[in-house]
């Protein structure tokens, strides 16, 4: 059999022991593969040898072989006789033996617990090196612990004092103080709403200065700090000028519209001329001045050109040709230019349609090109209209934006600014009157242009503007005395036309479409005059429906109406003694006159209505 490679032989192992070859040529090794060898077995073994202090080989080759195999027999002999002995023996070096054994394991136990005896040794000298260390730097720790616990309740004490002091001095300090961001915005920033914070900001601070700080107690941090503010509203009241003054040039732009800039750009900021009228009040006046230059220039400018477009409608002229008491078929001169006759069946002392002028719910005035391009022909209260609405409304919007923006000045300055804006516009809305009327003998459009006027002045105090009261009662002198005229010539017609109907003979004063040798057609209808009276004293009650008791309007119809009631009794006198035929006439003229006044309301109305129903009922009675 072979050993496997990584085992030596054993007798190669022994021959090292020994010390010399254990082999000749041709001896059989211990791995011989010989079945005879193997098989052999010795038939006493020695289970004891001793060898004497000789080494294997000495005893091997020892020349004294009969002793040792005496000693041999002895020592089995010995053996066999203390079998018991040497089980005991035995038992003893087994037990000897596992106590080596045990020894041995013990041993290398040791050496692996002092081992780790020395290791952990090792760990806790190291242990203890930190330690040591760490105690040390704990020490050092403490040490800064209490440094910075002292040092803390020093500052906490210092808050606290700090906390007083601010408490007492913080609002005082607050009250005078600027931050860098406010004074920055103030010098560099836009004119915008945080603009107006800053501003605000630096007006309070002026004014806690101004009103707590005086006189030779002024505190050091006041009087370090107020140059600094002054400089800077200095550089504040500079930035608002030159602001306003940029606004203002821009309301002469051309085809710009104020209300817009005034809006946005004036009145959003209203804050900054109080704030310059306060701090520099010499240069708020001289930029108030230029606004008022710029606006008057504005709505001048603007009210010239509505004028000129207003020029251009084309007006009936209602001249004393149309007067009640004038034949309608006597030939009448030629009108002035611009002015066109009255249109063939068109009665000018017809109200018409012309009252809708009155209820109509438009606001607005015809604008500028309109009125050019239009080819109708229009009575005057139109014109009259148009020019007072666009000026009624520009009032009242600059009236509420010069209250509003100079409000810092008193009433009297703003009536005052007021008053120089609009001056030449209302002396042009007078100059348009006297143009309307002068000429025109149109009662019912004079009257309209009365009523029109009351209007707007309702207007004018439902908007709280009374400033525009002066322009109102101007206009009022111009009007009713222009109506008076008109009335006076209508009576005046109707005086000549009783005059003329007197010198007539009396088979003609009925009725003027028979002759005198005819008076089987003499006629008791209602004279052709009644009904042009009827109808304009109609247009007359209609306008007056709200006319109050301090009007001329009553006196005027009065006098026409007297005039009236004369020329009728003349004509009445062409019946001669018929009584019956006259008081016929009359009361045919006087029916006649109430149908047509039957639907009118007001006050002045009833009182005609009343006159008229008494003179009829009067004549049924004397029947």
């Amino acid at each position: 059999m072979t050993p496997p490679e990584y085992i030596d032989d054993p007798l190669v192992v022994l021959e090292k022991i020994v010390g010399s070859s254990l082999q000749t040529d041709g001896t059989a090794g211990i791995y011989d593969t010989d079945d005879e060898a193997e098989g052999q077995r010795p038939e006493n073994l020695i289970e004891d040898v001793t060898f004497g202090g000789m080494s294997l080989q000495d005893f091997l080759h020892n020349t004294k072989k009969p002793e040792a195999l005496a000693y041999k027999r002895e020592s089995d002999q010995l053996n066999l006789q203390s079998a018991e002995e040497y089980n005991d023996d035995k038992h003893k070096f087994e037990d000897l033996h596992r106590s080596v054994l045990v020894y041995t394991t013990s041993k290398h136990s040791y050496i692996h617990i002092v081992n780790a005896l020395q290791a952990c040794d090792n760990v806790l000298k190291s242990v203890e090196v930190s330690l040591t260390s760490f105690q040390r730097d704990l020490g050092l720790v403490s040490a800064e612990i209490e440094t910075l616990q002292n040092r803390s309740t020093a500052l906490n004490t210092r808050l606290e004092n700090r906390k007083v002091v601010e408490k007492m001095l913080g609002p005082a300090v607050e009250e005078i103080s600027l931050s860098p961001a406010i004074i920055k915005v103030i010098s560099e920033g836009p004119i915008d709403e945080s603009w107006l914070k800053a501003l605000a900001e630096l007006e309070k601070r002026m004014k806690v200065i101004e009103s707590k700080f005086k006189g030779p107690g002024t505190p050091k941090a006041v009087t370090d700090v107020k140059p600094l503010l002054n400089d800077l509203t200095g550089k504040a009241v500079e930035r608002i000028r030159d602001y306003l003054v940029a606004q203002i040039k821009s309301l002469r732009s051309p085809n710009i519209n104020a209300q817009i800039i005034q809006q946005h750009g004036l009145l959003r900021y209203k804050d900054l001329y109080g704030f310059l009228s306060k701090h520099h009040a010499q240069l708020a006046e001289e930029i108030g001045q230029a606004y008022i230059n710029t606006m008057r220039w504005y709505y001048l400018n603007n009210f010239i050109r509505y004028r000129q477009a207003l020029d251009k409608l084309s007006l009936y002229h209602v001249d004393r040709y149309d007067a009640l008491g004038i034949d309608q078929s006597v030939q009448r001169p030629v009108r002035p230019p611009g002015m066109r006759q009255s249109q063939a069946g068109h009665d000018a002392n017809n109200i018409g349609r012309r009252m809708d002028i009155l209820k109509t719910s438009s606001t607005s005035a015809i604008s500028s090109y309109l009125a050019e391009e239009d080819k109708t022909t229009h009575r005057i209260e139109v014109p009259f209209r148009n020019y007072n609405l666009a000026l009624v409304d520009n009032v009242c919007s600059e009236y509420s934006f010069v209250t509003e923006f100079f409000s810092t000045t008193s009433f009297a300055q703003m009536s005052r600014r007021f008053t120089e804006i609009f001056e030449p516009i209302f002396a042009l809305g007078n100059s348009l009157v006297r143009d309307l009327i002068d000429t025109t003998y149109d009662c019912l459009g004079i009257l309209l242009c009365v009523r029109l006027n009351q209007h707007f002045a309702f207007e004018l105090q439902r908007r709280k503007v009374p400033v525009a009261d002066s322009y109102i009662n101007a206009t009022n002198m111009l009007l009713w005395p222009r109506f008076q005229v008109a009335m006076d010539l209508h009576c005046e017609s109707i005086r000549q036309l009783g005059t003329t109907v007197s010198s007539r003979s009396a088979a003609s004063k009925l009725s003027f479409t028979g002759t005198a040798s005819d008076a089987t057609k003499q006629s008791t209808a209602p004279h052709y005059l009644t009904q042009r009276f009827g109808q304009f004293l109609y247009g007359i009650l209609a306008v007056s429906y709200e006319a109050g008791d301090d009007e001329p309007v009553s006196s005027s119809l009065s006098r026409l109406r007297n005039e009236y009631e004369a020329f009728l009794i003349k004509a009445s006198k062409g019946a001669g003694s018929d009584t019956k035929k006259r008081e016929r006439f009359l009361g045919n003229n006087y029916a006649l006159v109430l149908t047509i006044i039957g639907d009118t309301v007001g006050k002045l109305a009833l009182e005609q209505q009343q006159h008229f129903g008494e003179l009829k009922a009067a004549l049924g009675d004397s029947k």
